[in-house]
């Protein structure tokens, strides 16, 4: 299994990217997928996440702002961010599970794709 981030950068503050991951295996489509980030100095934190059926829950300080979904034919999941903030500055990872139970860190990663924000 292999998850592979892409579409970081530099951008400034107010700014959009999306990012992207790739994911090889079969079965995609079963998975429940998220993003997680790990700004310098602390730990990784989830960011938003997507069901195998599409529902989707985001961080409370990050909705609005950001937009987790998936093409299952593509076997990508995305993030765009919006209105994004030097805060925002830290490594974006793909993370892959079958498990509902978002409270741990399961399952399948990427490499991360860093974000940075000037302000």
């Amino acid at each position: 299994v292999q998850l592979v981030e892409s579409g970081g950068g530099l951008v400034q503050a107010g700014g959009s990217l999306t990012l992207s991951c790739a994911a090889s295996g079969s079965g995609f489509s079963r998975y429940n997928m998220g993003w997680y980030r790990q700004a310098p100095g602390e730990q990784r934190r989830l960011v938003a996440r997507i069901s195998s059926g599409g529902s989707t829950n985001y961080v409370d300080s990050l909705k609005g702002r950001f937009i987790i979904s998936r093409d299952n034919a593509k076997n990508k999941v995305y993030l765009q961010m919006n209105s994004l903030k030097p805060e925002d500055t830290a490594v974006y990872f793909c993370n892959k599970r079958v498990t509902t139970d978002w409270s741990r860190e399961y399952g399948y990663w990427g490499q991360g794709t860093l974000v940075t924000v000037s302000s």
